[in-house]
């Protein structure tokens, strides 16, 4: 089983004959500094796709806790709903192309409870679905209300202290490119480095050029020369905000290097939140 769905294969859910068996689509396409991905939902999107906005409804206000601290039980447990989602649900989410931010949908989705096998992330994103020739919209999707409830908890998470103790006895990845991992350049938060003994697995390296994920054991071939397995150790990942970083959670559980009931754990607050609080000390350069 793989967290990854191909285009052709989420068109013939949505063909079912029943509409209780077709998938919930989340639009959540989004790019940081904008402009927000909602008025490209609105000229084309997937036939009863949802949009969902990351900065208002897939994360809390930013604040202490980072940039895009973890949503509220009540504010997402409304936009779930909104979008038609309910228990039992199939939910299939899309961003633009590798898959990056639709991997926090894919995250918080298993964060609030619901099943490995009832979520999805769509392989390629929009453009593959475009790419494929299925079809797109502009007319409104207006899905009748859900009923999920939403049950946090259902996936690991660290704090700061936490990510400091795993990157010691474990293995912490850092999620962001090269150049802010290292300290040469910090564009959004408050220092330039990375967690000392973090390791550099930037996100977006995960997909090819058409934005399409390698086979599970091409991907297990990376992470497992980063050190991640199943082992007592632990594994863990962290980005600028707690976004992308929700991408190599899945890339681990695509590469089948842990099963679903063992995922690594995510930093939400990630570099946002350690780079705010002086007292914690910053490693620059490539060594971890």
């Amino acid at each position: 089983m793989t967290p990854l769905i191909a285009p052709s294969d989420l068109a013939a859910l949505l063909d079912a004959p029943r509409s209780s068996e077709r998938p919930v689509v989340l639009d959540v396409r989004y790019r940081l500094g904008g402009p927000p991905g909602k008025a490209d939902h609105d000229a084309a999107h997937l036939p009863g796709a949802v949009y969902l906005d990351l900065d208002t409804e897939l994360a809390d206000p930013p604040g202490a806790g980072g940039r895009h601290p973890l949503p509220s039980h009540d504010r997402l447990q409304a936009a779930l709903r909104r979008a038609g989602v309910h228990d039992g649900s199939r939910v299939v989410a899309h961003d633009d192309g590798n898959g990056t931010v639709a991997a926090r949908a894919w995250w918080l989705l298993r964060w609030a409870g619901l099943p490995a096998d009832r979520v999805a992330v769509l392989d390629g994103g929009f453009a593959a679905w475009v790419g494929a020739g299925l079809p797109v919209t502009d007319e409104p999707s207006r899905p009748e209300a859900g009923d999920v409830t939403v049950r946090p908890g259902g996936m690991p998470v660290l704090d700061a202290d936490g990510a400091a103790a795993l990157a010691r006895r474990g293995v912490l990845l850092d999620a962001r490119v090269g150049p802010r991992y290292r300290g040469e350049t910090e564009p959004v938060d408050a220092k330039a480095g990375h967690i000392p003994g973090a390791l550099n697995a930037p996100a977006v390296d995960l997909a090819g050029p058409d934005g399409r994920w390698p086979a599970p054991e091409v991907v297990a071939e990376r992470f497992s020369a980063l050190g991640v397995d199943d082992g007592p150790g632990g594994a863990g990942a962290y980005c600028g905000s707690g976004v992308t970083a929700a991408a190599l959670v899945l890339a681990v559980e695509h590469a089948r290097l842990r099963p679903p009931a063992r995922p690594i754990a995510l930093y939400v607050g990630s570099w946002s939140n350690w780079s705010a609080d002086p007292a914690r000390p910053v490693a620059t350069g490539a060594a971890p």
